[in-house]
């Protein structure tokens, strides 16, 4: 059983893993290995010089790894929060895995959250019809399912659904922590 489920491993569901697993939280990430970055050549990833979306996607999972989140293909099916502390995640291999919050990244895919029965409205961007309704810092309508990066409404570029997946996780943990959050690295000399 993991603290935190995430789905979806692309730009925002890996930034919030990563985010979430250096915060000491047990975060499973699950993947259905379909991310659209995997077809995204990079030039305006601040800090990433010229990239390939399979190249950011290797480097953010290694990232998330190296603090403990663990990666796990596998196409979720349903999402069940049982009404209570724990969310059931199923996956087509009909395997279990049990969390108290789960961050949905699934990208422009709206299936899961719809089946959910989370609110959906009109997405913003060209091609991305739906989106589901946060708060704006990725509560949905349900306390235990949290939303981050193009699912979420915010724009399809990496840099950008990486920053709104660091952004969910944050007011996750802060959340779980019951105080604010902050995670910054300071060099030693």
């Amino acid at each position: 059983m993991a603290e935190v489920i995430v789905i979806g491993a692309g730009p925002a569901g890996s930034s919030a893993a990563l985010f979430l697993a250096k915060a000491g939280k047990e975060t499973l990430v699950l993947d259905s290995n379909a991310s659209m970055t995997k077809r995204a050549w990079i030039e305006n990833h601040y800090g990433a010089k010229d990239i390939t979306g399979p190249d950011l996607l290797k480097i953010g999972r290694e990232q998330a790894e190296k603090f403990g989140a663990k990666f796990i293909e596998e196409k979720v099916t349903v999402v069940d929060t049982n009404g209570g502390e724990r969310v059931t995640v199923k996956t087509e291999s009909g395997r279990s895995y049990e969390a108290s919050h789960v961050i949905l990244a699934t990208g422009a895919v709206t299936e899961l959250a719809s089946s959910i029965g989370l609110t959906l409205v009109e997405g913003k961007e060209p091609r991305i019809k739906t989106v589901v309704e946060t708060d704006g810092n990725g509560r949905t309508s349900n306390p235990r399912i949290w939303a981050a990066g193009t699912l979420a409404g915010v724009s399809v570029h990496t840099i950008i659904t990486a920053g709104d997946g660091a952004k969910v996780a944050i007011e996750l943990i802060s959340e779980l922590n019951g105080e604010r959050y902050v995670d910054h690295d300071v060099l030693k000399s």
